[in-house]
């Protein structure tokens, strides 16, 4: 069975910042799926998961809310090992394209008061928020992204080379 794509990127090397993770034809219009990873994956702790879950609410109402992006925006949500997001969007751009956009999300969850659909009718995990701790990593990725804006690894994955054998053996470069 192949890996997917997102599993050939290096986790061993990636460092938080906003990449490619993948561009698809749905339907014969063009997809991208973009990692905002906010965390080393495992070298720094993941992300608590109440406060992913606000993050997850307070983002979303944010990029769909926005009138420049609302219309491009297909998907919001966190990554399983809980050190970034996925983020699908129509279209293709180039990662530096949608800084600003990732900046200013980031940037407005120390505005919110309270996280944005956690009721139990329009959430199924409504006591699964922590707005304290969602502003905190919020606070720390806006900061960490401001900081190394010129930094080409923030915007560029590392990728797992696959060398295979003759007899089918793959072996890695990491």
């Amino acid at each position: 069975m192949e890996l997917i794509q997102s599993f050939s990127v290096d986790h061993t090397r990636i460092v938080p910042g906003i990449f490619t993770s993948r561009v698809d034809t749905v339907g014969g219009d063009t997809v991208t799926t973009y990692d905002i990873r906010l965390k080393k994956p495992n070298i720094e702790p993941a992300i608590d998961t109440a406060a992913m879950h606000s993050l997850e609410h307070i983002i979303a109402t944010f990029l769909r809310n926005d009138p420049a992006w609302k219309d491009e925006v297909i998907y919001w949500g966190p990554m399983g090992c809980l050190t970034g997001f996925y983020l699908i969007l129509k279209g293709n751009r180039a990662p530096r394209e949608i800084y600003d956009l990732m900046l200013a999300a980031f940037r407005s969850v120390s505005d919110a008061q309270e996280v944005p659909g956690a009721a139990p009718v329009n959430c199924g995990n409504y006591l699964m928020h922590n707005l304290d701790m969602a502003k905190w990593y919020a606070a720390q990725f806006a900061d960490y992204l401001e900081a190394n804006a010129g930094k080409p690894e923030i915007f560029e994955y590392p990728k797992t080379e696959r060398l295979i054998t003759d007899d089918g053996q793959q072996f890695y470069d990491s």
